[in-house]
């Protein structure tokens, strides 16, 4: 009788102790608010925070959907760059890096619930099936594309696609009684980082760079070979604008122009050890006189550029201060195709100084307004405006100061032009009437303008067409009531405005920017000093020794090949609004 006892011990025990977790869970989700017995850390606590919603919310909540709301949240805690990329922007988003997307190979506006053709990419499948500049797609894969679902996100979307995979268009053109019917292949589209480069003056050259992109440096080393065919002596590098893209593109390009041994930048983080950055001597234009304009819209992989030039003493910064983003991003993709950018260093120009402006948490809108701050300081018409941080005080190698703290101040600043600004100008510039007029009055006239190959004469052409007053008559029409007194204080401004996009519209990019560049003072100042041969820095009078900066002192530190940079690493901000897509 004793033993049968002792049998059932062990089953009496199993027994009490599931009742006990049963009792206890009761009492818990009963009496004791919901609380789940999990480990108190913060990823559990959101892991239990979206079962708890799933489980238990009054309204059913799609999760996935929550997910993605929230990430873009929890990434602006952290700092102003770190950002989420949805799954379905991804590949727009990176495009422009990467050099190249897949699609029909046309540049389009959207005017009037209908996209019209800009121009045709030559050599791009729209090329090899005969659509031309002027043309309106009216129909995409048999169905009517017209009307207020023309957008251009719903445009790209229908227009760009897989390589190989077909697209069939119904074109309106001018001229043609019927619609006419293509079906095109889509194919590899090339994306330029490099808008121009051409011979300025009898001496010197132009570049003119957008992007840091994939494609970049060996567009760089094209461009300097052509312009070295031509007998260039000496090079305007123009970043303004340039918001920024993969750092190992920037390291590449001043590798390009700096002697052996120099640093171009060290990156820093709490999880990065120290890692340098310098030229390995390869360089094909080591002694080419160098002028690099900069702006406030310059960032990041451009900063990278123009703090290296500077702080070697290399060449001349001419412009106004720019933008001050001294973070690096490091995308990481998820399993789904979306990816994050985070914020993984601190990059620090050779002198050591992080030119990150300030920011502080909660006050997002401010660092987003700070340009609009630096506009009503005054800061782009006079250097007297710029608030300099003193107490960051770092020298370049040959003892000149230049400061930390927010953006990269030129070494000559050349303001803002404001010479014949109205508000009428303003009003018709920020509506965008004048490049609305521009396209509008080329699509009327290409048969007569296309007679003109080059911007010279076609200038001329337009000199003679009284398109001022055309243009005034046109935008009342559009709502600007007519102000004869401002348009001829403006005249210079509007011709330039009205030129320009012409001339865009039918030679080009290149021809666009060799136009203005002829009226910019930015870029006659460089000419200048180029011609005066004064690009190169002198030493102050009485040099000083250059500043020991902290992140020397106890650090770990690691070098890098200026050919095996980190891979992928991208300094630049979002994104910035262009007037015309590629598709």
């Amino acid at each position: 009788m004793k033993n049968n006892t002792t049998r059932f011990i062990p089953f009496l025990l199993a027994v009490c102790l599931v009742g006990g977790i049963a009792i206890g869970t009761f009492y818990a989700n009963h009496f004791s608010g919901n609380k789940l017995g999990i480990i108190n850390t913060s990823s559990n606590k959101l892991n239990a925070l979206l079962r708890i919603i799933d489980d238990q919310y009054v309204d059913t909540v799609k999760i996935a959907d929550l997910v993605e709301e929230a990430m873009p949240q929890i990434l602006s805690e952290l700092d102003p760059h770190s950002s989420y990329i949805p799954a379905k922007d991804l590949e727009a988003v990176t495009a422009d890096l990467k050099g190249s997307f897949s699609g029909i190979g046309v540049q389009f506006t959207i005017q009037d619930d209908t996209i019209h053709i800009n121009s045709v990419i030559q050599g791009g499948p729209s090329e090899k099936v005969g659509l031309m500049a002027g043309d309106r797609i009216v129909e995409i894969d048999d169905s009517a594309f017209v009307g207020k679902i023309v957008t251009n996100s719903e445009s790209m979307k229908r227009l760009k696609g897989e390589k190989g995979s077909k697209v069939k268009l119904g074109i309106f053109r001018p001229g043609e009684k019927d619609i006419l019917h293509f079906t095109i292949v889509r194919g590899d589209i090339p994306v330029k980082s490099i808008d121009a480069a051409y011979m300025i003056s009898d001496k010197f050259g132009y570049i003119k760079v957008n992007k840091f992109g994939e494609t970049t440096y060996p567009e760089l080393l094209i461009a300097l070979a052509q312009l070295s065919q031509q007998n260039c002596e000496g090079l305007i590098i123009d970043l303004r604008g340039n918001t920024g893209g993969y750092m190992a593109a920037a390291i590449q390009m001043v590798n390009e122009f700096l002697p052996n041994k120099r640093l171009i930048v060290y990156t820093e983080g709490r999880k990065s050890p120290r890692e340098d950055y310098s030229s390995n001597g390869t360089g094909s234009s080591q002694k080419m006189p160098l002028i690099v304009l900069v702006n406030e819209g310059s960032a990041s992989a451009s900063e990278i550029f123009a703090g290296a030039i500077q702080d070697n003493d290399r060449g001349t910064i001419i412009g106004r201060r720019s933008f001050g983003k001294g973070l690096v991003q490091q995308p990481i993709e998820f399993s789904d195709g979306s990816a994050i950018r985070l914020t993984i260093a601190r990059y620090y120009t050779p002198s050591g100084r992080c030119i990150q402006k300030p920011y502080e948490k909660g006050k997002e809108e401010e660092y987003e307004l700070d340009l609009l701050t630096r506009y009503e300081h005054g800061e782009f018409f006079s250097a007297d405006s710029i608030k300099q941080n003193t107490k960051e005080i770092y020298y370049t190698s040959l003892g000149r100061p230049v400061y930390g703290g927010g953006g990269i101040m030129p070494d000559i600043f050349v303001p803002q032009d404001t010479i014949g600004m109205t508000s009428y100008f303003r009003m018709a510039d920020r509506q965008g009437l004048t490049i609305r007029f521009a396209f509008d009055y080329t699509d009327r006239n290409r048969n007569a303008l296309k007679e003109y190959d080059t911007a010279e004469k076609l200038e001329s052409y337009l000199k003679t067409q009284n398109l001022l007053n055309t243009f005034a008559n046109w935008a009342e029409k559009k709502g600007l009531k007519r102000r004869n007194n401002q348009i001829q204080q403006s005249k210079k401004l509007f011709e330039i405005s009205l030129y320009g996009n012409i001339i865009y519209n039918m030679l080009g990019l290149e021809s666009y920017i060799e136009y203005l560049n002829q009226t910019d003072q930015t870029v006659q100042k460089a000419l200048e000093v180029l011609e005066e041969g004064k690009s190169f820095p002198v030493a102050p009078e009485q040099p000083v020794t250059a500043k020991k900066e902290k992140h020397d002192q106890g650090k770990e530190k690691t070098t890098a090949q200026i050919d095996q940079p980190k891979e992928k690493a991208v300094s630049g901000p979002a994104t910035y609004e262009v007037v015309f897509q590629l598709a």
